[in-house]
């Protein structure tokens, strides 16, 4: 089992959001703005959905790679650390699906 961490490609994307966007893809899509990188993330969560709906182990282990990380650059645009959407997993596994979503208030 891998020792690699959602927190250390939450360091890798902070880093690499600084460098040249001509000389890093996370610094291009940072530079791009949310939208860019939310659009990015969209179409990555697009061929997960489809990698597993083919049920393609390969490409779905390499899709969910894209879109992890394409999340955690979106976030980081967004100024949101990772331990946040981690508190919310923990809140949120405080119960069971069930009761947490029937306890949301519809909008």
């Amino acid at each position: 089992m891998t020792e690699f961490t959602l927190t250390d490609l939450e360091s890798i994307v902070a880093t690499r959001a600084t460098a040249r966007p001509d000389e890093s893809w996370t610094a291009k899509l940072v530079a791009g703005g949310q939208s860019k990188a939310a659009k990015k993330l969209g179409e990555e969560a697009v061929e997960t959905v489809i990698a597993a709906i083919k049920d393609d182990r390969e490409n779905l282990v390499y899709e969910s790679a894209d879109l992890l990380y394409h999340l955690m650059v979106v976030l980081k645009i967004a100024d949101i650390p990772l331990e946040a959407v981690m508190q919310e997993l923990q809140r949120r596994t405080a119960q069971t699906g069930l009761s947490e979503k029937a306890s949301r208030q519809d909008p």
